[in-house]
C-alpha cells in the first residue's frame, strides 16, 4: 500500500487547492447563482399600473369623466410557479454535479503532476549516486593504469560518461522546476513555493477493479440530472400551454354637473376586471414540445457514447497500472542480476582479465533498470489516480 505520509501529504494539496483553486471557485459561484434563481420561481408577472387623462372628457348622465386609472394583475395557472420552480432545481442540480466533477478534474491533474515531481527527483538521486558509482570506477582506472592494466583511456571515457550523466541531472532539473510551477498553479499560490514530495512510493496489493462503480460517475449522473431538466421543462411548457387568468381594477374619476342636484351627481366610476390570456397561436409551445423529446434523445445517446469511452478508459488504466507493476518487478529482478554481473567484472578488471568497456555496460544496464523502476512506479500511480477519478476506489 501506499504509505501513509505520502497519502496525507497529497490529500493536503488537494483540500488545498479545492480551497484556492479559481476555477473551482468559479464552478461554486455558478453553482450559488442557479440555486438563486429557483427563487425566481416564487415571482408573479409584473403588476401592470396605467394611467390616462381625457383630453376630450365624455359627458355621461352623472358628469364629465376625467381620467382613468388602471391597475391588473396576471396569474399563472395553477401548478406553474411549482413546475418552474422544478425546473430551476434540476438545472442547479447539474450545476452542482459540474462542479463535482471539476474537483475531480483537480484532482486527477494534481495527483499526475505530485507523481511527475516525484518521478523526476527519484530519478536525480538515481543520477547523482551513478556519477558517484563512476567516480569510484575512475579511481580504480586510475590505479589500473599506474600498474599497467588498463589505457588512459578508461579514464576519458569514465569522465565522458559523468558529464553526460551530470547534463541529464541538469535537464531534470528544469523538468522539475517547470512541473512545480504547473503544481502551484492549480493551488493558486506562489510558483516559486517549494513542493514536499514523499521519498518513496511503494506499489499497491494486486486487485480487481468492478467495472459497475462507474455507473454512479458524476459525469454519468450529470446526463440523467440533463434529462431529467428537460422532462421538467416539458411540464412547464404544458402548463404555460394553458390560458392564464388576470384580475384588475379601473377607477375614472366623474367631474360633478353644474346646476344639477340628484344623488349620483359626480360618482366616480370604480370598475373591477377579470381578464383571460389564451394561446390561440400555440405552434411555439408544440413545437418546444418537439424539441425536447429529440433533447432527451441527444442526451441518452450522448450518455451511452460517455459510458462507453470512460468504460474505455477505466480498462486501458487497469490494464495500464498492471503493466506498470509487472516493468517495475522486473526491473528489480534486472538490477539485482546486473548487480551480481558488475561485482564479478570490477574483479576480473582488476586483475586485468577484463576490458573496461564490459564495466560501464554493464553500469549503464543498471542506470537503465533504475530509471525504468522510478518510471514504472510513476505511471503505477498516474494510472491509479485515473481509476480514483472513474470509480473513487483504488
Amino acid at each position: 500500500m501506499v504509505g501513509l505520509a505520502s497519502g496525507q501529504t497529497l490529500d493536503s494539496y488537494i483540500e488545498e487547492a479545492e480551497a484556492n483553486n479559481p476555477g473551482i471557485q468559479a464552478f461554486e459561484i455558478k453553482y450559488n447563482i442557479s440555486r438563486e434563481k429557483v427563487g425566481e420561481a416564487d415571482a408573479l408577472p409584473n403588476t401592470e399600473l396605467s394611467a390616462g387623462i381625457f383630453v376630450s372628457e365624455p359627458e355621461t348622465r352623472t358628469g364629465a369623466q376625467k381620467a382613468r386609472f388602471s391597475i391588473k394583475q396576471m396569474l399563472p395557472r395553477f401548478g406553474t410557479k411549482s413546475a418552474l420552480e422544478n425546473y430551476a432545481n434540476s438545472l442547479a442540480e447539474v450545476d452542482y454535479l459540474d462542479l463535482a466533477i471539476a474537483k475531480r478534474k483537480l484532482r486527477l491533474s494534481l495527483s499526475g503532476s505530485y507523481y511527475q515531481l516525484f518521478a523526476i527527483r527519484e530519478k536525480q538521486k538515481v543520477l547523482e549516486e551513478n556519477i558517484q558509482l563512476l567516480r569510484t570506477y575512475e579511481k580504480l582506472a586510475l590505479t589500473a593504469v599506474e600498474v599497467g592494466n588498463a589505457s588512459a583511456v578508461d579514464v576519458l571515457r569514465l569522465q565522458i560518461r559523468q558529464n553526460e550523466l551530470e547534463e541529464q541531472k541538469l535537464v531534470l532539473e528544469q523538468e522539475y522546476q517547470a512541473e512545480r510551477i504547473k503544481f502551484n498553479n492549480l493551488l493558486n499560490r506562489d510558483n516559486t513555493l517549494a513542493i514536499a514530495v514523499v521519498d518513496s512510493l511503494p506499489l499497491y496489493a494486486k486487485s480487481k477493479m468492478e467495472q459497475a462503480h462507474l455507473e454512479v460517475h458524476p459525469e454519468l449522473e450529470r446526463y440523467d440530472r440533463l434529462y431529467e431538466s428537460v422532462a421538467q421543462s416539458e411540464l412547464l411548457n404544458l402548463k404555460e400551454a394553458n390560458p392564464n387568468l388576470g384580475f384588475g381594477l379601473d377607477y375614472i374619476p366623474v367631474a360633478d354637473r353644474a346646476g344639477m342636484n340628484f344623488s349620483d351627481n359626480g360618482k366616480d366610476i370604480l370598475m373591477p376586471m377579470v381578464s383571460m390570456s389564451i394561446p390561440i397561436f400555440n405552434n411555439i409551445y408544440r413545437s418546444k414540445s418537439i424539441q425536447n423529446e429529440l433533447r432527451q434523445e441527444e442526451i441518452s445517446a450522448q450518455k451511452e457514447n460517455r459510458k462507453n469511452l470512460l468504460e474505455t478508459i477505466l480498462s486501458d488504466a487497469v490494464n495500464n497500472r498492471e503493466a506498470a507493476g509487472i516493468k517495475y518487478r522486473t526491473q528489480l529482478i534486472n538490477g539485482a542480476r546486473a548487480k551480481d554481473a558488475e561485482e564479478i567484472l570490477i574483479k576480473n578488471y582488476e586483475t586485468g582479465t577484463t576490458d573496461f568497456n564490459d564495466v560501464l555496460d554493464i553500469q549503464e544496464l543498471q542506470l537503465k533498470f533504475r530509471m525504468n523502476a522510478v518510471e514504472a512506479v510513476k505511471n503505477y500511480h498516474v494510472q491509479s489516480a485515473i481509476i480514483n477519478y472513474l470509480t473513487d476506489q483504488y
